[in-house]
């Protein structure tokens, strides 16, 4: 229901009925703009201001004949507005209007998202303190390294959350511009007055200088930070659908009454809403690079950019708004076994110790290339015959002169390896 919530408010922002109000509205604050300049007759403006309407239907029907969307729109409105409907888009260009609106809309998404960010930045730090201490071991290569636990990995996808939350922050500022400088930028048939006008009016700021559009290098740097955000998404995806993978089975999805896993085998359990969050993001960076290719247009402006704008505009804001969700929906019911995760630990019968007894060797005066050598016998000892590796080095002479067996159990502990946990996360969540 989460999901389906989101997603309507994102989808409203890109309908019709949003984009031709949101066009309304434009083109009204530069008729209010234009009359503080002397330009329009109060009576024109209030006859403006009080019929100025459109319907979507009706623009579609003129659009048939013009082929020219803002044009059909203008149109549309005048038939409201009547003889003082010239008015309307005086001295605009239709980037005049389109530029502006869609960086309205940008940013109307980007507090969705934004939203969105705090919602998962909130389950993550839930996460991360209910299993603060929950010991598992950590994995370079795939392959068993040293034990951290499941609140720590937490804590990291947190703090990189907050991280995106900046970029998403700094994104929407940037993409908070609008233009209503005329057919090239040069403001030849109405002053910059206008343009500062409608943009404060309308939540934007004017760009600083533009052509006939926006220039495109702000919007990539808003749609390449959806594609980040995404990136991390899939990051968070990946290791949920490693950990639920039989073999390790540390961690899995919430599996629902009823649902099913597959029409063929009745006990499979997919990581299906995670698979779902990977897949998507590759959309998001296919969108991306569109946005990166709209930069280079032609001279003051081509078309080129235009059609691809009215995909990617909407898609990455409704896909990044329904992945955000989603995988707050699954770090929230994400099922967590502990017990399976101290079982892996001990798959390799304490061989995650190897490092300690290095260091404490050379700490001792013996050269690290014999310490390594030493420690890499015996755990290559353990693994090979699966024998208890802190035994190993209890029974080893070369070892046990330089550490005493007393110092080798104390050393040999897991709890040597959270005795920092406290430290990592007040660095963390001191905010």
């Amino acid at each position: 229901m989460i999901e389906r919530y989101s997603r309507e408010i994102m989808t409203k922002i890109w309908s019709p009925e949003n984009r031709f109000k949101t066009w309304l509205e434009i083109e009204v604050r530069a008729c209010e703009a234009l009359f503080k300049l002397g330009l329009i007759p109060e009576a024109a403006l209030k006859n403006i201001q009080e019929k100025a309407d459109f319907n979507v239907e009706r623009i579609d029907e003129i659009e048939q004949v013009t082929k020219h969307d803002v044009i059909a729109f203008t149109t549309c409105m005048g038939e409201y507005v009547g003889e003082d409907s010239r008015y309307i888009h005086w001295g605009l260009t239709s980037s005049d209007v389109l530029d502006t609106s869609f960086s309205m809309q940008l940013k109307q998404a980007s507090g969705i998202i934004l939203k969105d960010i705090d919602g998962l930045l909130e389950v993550l730090k839930d996460k991360a303190m209910e299993h603060k201490l929950t010991m598992m071991i950590g994995r370079s290569h795939g392959i068993h390294a040293e034990p951290i636990t499941f609140g720590l990995k937490m804590a990291l996808w947190y703090d990189e959350m907050k991280r995106q939350k900046v970029r998403m922050e700094r994104a929407k500022e940037t993409i908070s511009v609008g233009k209503i400088s005329g057919a090239v930028g040069t403001f030849a048939h109405n002053p910059p007055f206008v343009e500062e006008y409608v943009c404060e009016k309308c939540g934007l700021k004017p760009a600083p200088i533009s052509t006939q559009i926006i220039q495109r290098d702000v919007y990539a740097e808003f749609f390449t930070t959806l594609a980040q955000i995404g990136a991390s998404l899939e990051k968070f995806a990946i290791e949920v659908r490693h950990l639920q993978r039989t073999e390790v089975s540390e961690a899995s999805e919430y599996f629902s009454p009823g649902q099913k896993g597959s029409s063929a085998m009745p006990h499979k359990k997919n990581p299906i809403l995670s698979e779902n969050v990977s897949g998507l993001v590759r959309i998001l960076r296919g969108n991306a690079l569109a946005a990166m290719e709209n930069v280079a247009l032609w001279h003051e402006r081509d078309i080129s950019h235009s059609s691809a704008e009215r995909v990617i505009g909407p898609d990455s804001t409704i896909l990044l708004d329904f992945m955000l969700v989603r995988m707050t929906e699954v770090i929230k019911n994400l099922i967590v076994y502990p017990e399976n995760m101290k079982a892996n630990m001990d798959k390799t019968k304490g061989l995650y110790y190897s490092q300690k007894i290095l260091l404490e060797l050379t700490r001792r005066g013996v050269s690290r290339e014999d310490g390594y050598r030493l420690v890499q016998k015996n755990a290559l000892e353990a693994w090979d015959k699966k024998i208890d590796f802190k035994n190993l080095v209890l029974a080893d002479p070369e070892i046990t002169v330089v550490i005493s067996k007393k110092e080798i159990e104390e050393f040999c502990s897991p709890e040597f390896f959270t005795k920092h946990v406290d430290d990592i996360f007040t660095r963390v969540f001191k905010d």
